[in-house]
């Protein structure tokens, strides 16, 4: 008879037999929406890869072009069984961001999926192919347990603009909002807290994108004749920065920051959260950041400001010359407990007050929202439930996640609960050379979703008015 303990068998079995080689499939697709001459690999890896998945699932598949132009496809699929029955949402980003090939270690290519031991590495193996291709595997193992039978609705927006921010993606939700309707979204991307430890993440934080410029003349001038006479720009936008930050990582613009601390309910849920795990990628320093706060209310319950590049002058080529300007690219990732629209002018305020009012804030705007569902929303308690019943351990629960997600979209369009269950962790150097899924933590994965799959086919799925 089938059984959950079946669809969770044939769930690791096929992980233990087929996995790697479907997602080696997927991660030979250059599907990175970041370097250009890309666009048809976004799309085949839609038509090719995912669409005959689905299909033989028994879904009905659909790839549209994106509303906003430039930006690549979206695919949309949808099993309806009974429109009585509980109905997911369940997202996934087939896009990439750039390969990197010349910076991976000898031996690695990032189009072609490496096993070493416990490390599978692969371009897309952490962000997003791994995590959407383990769930897609469970739900096709639940379907072969079932005899071909769900037990609830699902639906899947699979989308190739994420890397660039999700361009589009609020557009098209907005304009199939009724077609796309659903109870809960659960779905996966982004790191656990720590690799060992299974997580759900109710929300991811946002991110504030702006620049920092200084032009003080039209070209360099000589160190030695100027040098002690004449404003170094890359001095004074140093100054600023260190104005904004101090030496270990508070922020200083204290408007940025939630008015009332950390919010109860926000500091209960991370009480005992561990963070960690980060391998060879980082180190997390004690003394970094907001003082008072623990690790995991720092990345989960706090903004934090981070400089992502800076130039004056010609690095790779320097002469003897005052530089004439000076540039620095940063961000805030920032709560739902902040509001972003005052971060511009906060910022010129703080730069006026110190003395800087030569440097100039441009380019600013939000890259991606925040957003958050209530950690003890029942969607999440039954969540939490399903996952411990399979894994057998404590599931930790975070308010959001410390990167970014576009759960915003769904949330303001849709209306429906967060449910992120990250198959990944801090480690995988996603967004760099080298990146890796850990084997180990996607087998815990494919369990949990098998299972989590399984009791929505049940009765035990939560009712919420």
């Amino acid at each position: 008879m089938a059984s959950r303990e079946g669809a969770v068998a044939r769930a690791l079995g096929f992980f233990d037999g087929g996995f790697r080689d479907r997602l080696a499939a997927l991660v030979a697709i250059p599907s990175t929406s970041q370097d250009p001459g890309h666009d048809s690999d976004l799309r085949r890896y839609l038509e090719q890869a995912i669409r005959p998945w689905l299909a033989r699932l028994g879904f009905t598949v659909a790839v549209h072009d994106n509303p906003c132009a430039g930006a690549g496809p979206i695919l949309t699929a949808e099993r309806i069984e009974d429109a009585g029955r509980p109905t997911v949402l369940t997202y996934g980003h087939g896009d990439t961001v750039r390969g990197l090939a010349d910076q991976w270690r000898a031996g690695l290519d990032p189009w072609v999926l490496t096993p070493e031991g416990d490390h599978w590495y692969g371009r897309g193996t952490a962000d997003n192919k791994g995590q959407h291709a383990v769930n897609l595997a469970a739900l096709e193992a639940v379907l072969d347990e079932r005899g071909g039978r769900l037990g609830f609705n699902l639906k899947l927006v699979l989308e190739t603009a994420e890397e660039r921010g999700s361009a589009g993606l609020r557009e098209f939700v907005a304009a199939h909002a009724e077609a796309l309707a659903a109870d809960v979204l659960i779905a996966s991307d982004g790191p656990r807290v720590m690799p060992e430890v299974p997580t759900i993440a109710t929300g991811t934080r946002g991110i504030f994108v702006f620049d920092l410029a200084l032009d003080l003349r039209p070209g360099g001038v000589h160190s030695g004749h100027w040098g002690g006479l004449t404003t170094d720009p890359a001095i004074m936008l140093a100054h600023a920065i260190g104005s904004i930050c101090d030496q270990r990582g508070k922020i200083l613009v204290r408007d940025w920051l939630p008015a009332n601390g950390v919010p109860a309910s926000v500091r209960a849920v991370l009480a005992g959260c561990p963070v960690g795990g980060g391998g060879e990628a980082a180190t997390i320093d004690p003394d970094w950041g907001e003082p008072g706060l623990t690790p995991a209310e720092k990345i989960y319950g706090w903004n934090s400001f981070i400089v992502l590049a800076m130039l004056s002058g010609r690095p790779e080529n320097p002469v003897n010359a005052v530089a004439p300007s000076a540039r620095a690219r940063c961000h805030i990732r920032y709560t739902v407990d902040t509001d972003p629209t005052g971060f511009e002018a906060a910022l010129r305020r703080h730069l006026d007050e110190h003395g800087f009012r030569q440097v100039r804030i441009e380019n600013a705007g939000v890259g991606m929202a925040a957003s958050r569902t209530d950690p003890a929303h029942p969607w999440v308690r039954w969540s939490v439930a399903s996952m411990e019943r399979t894994l057998g351990k404590h599931v930790q629960v975070i308010p959001n996640a410390s990167g970014g997600l576009p759960g915003d979209v769904f949330v303001d369009h849709l209306g429906v609960p967060l449910v992120w269950v990250p198959h990944s962790y801090n480690g995988c150097k996603q967004h760099g050379p080298d990146e890796h899924l850990l084997a180990s933590v996607a087998r815990e994965g494919i369990a949990a979703f098998a299972g989590l799959w399984w009791d929505l086919g049940e009765l035990e799925a939560p009712q919420v008015e």
